[in-house]
């Protein structure tokens, strides 16, 4: 009897960490999204432009520490692990590509 009630603890605490953990990893996700497009916005007025490729250098480098970051916060803890799934390394792996290739690129 004691196994069952173990087991319905750890579920509803896997419920709880899902979405104790939801809301940072979300306003990371958020962040490294908008810095991300704001990279892709800027376009530089010629090859004199250093002001704004310096802009996409640093906004491609703070998606991919923010990318990171997430990263870092989905995979460190493994009850974090098991709770969140997959799915939430895929948005900062995506950012942090599309930002690796328009710092590659860069304008």
């Amino acid at each position: 009897m004691s196994d069952r009630t173990e087991i319905g603890q750890a579920t509803e605490d896997g419920g709880c960490l899902r979405w104790v953990m939801a809301v940072p990893l979300g306003m990371l996700h958020l962040l490294a999204a908008g810095l991300c497009y704001s990279a892709l916005t800027i376009r530089p007025s010629g090859v004199w432009d250093k002001d704004a490729y310096g802009a996409i250098t640093l906004l491609c480098f703070l998606t991919i520490a923010v990318g990171v970051i997430a990263l870092v916060i989905t995979l460190a803890p493994p009850t974090v692990r098991r709770a969140m799934g997959p799915w939430w390394l895929l948005p900062p792996l995506i950012l942090s590509a599309i930002a690796v290739a328009r710092w590659a690129l860069g304008g």
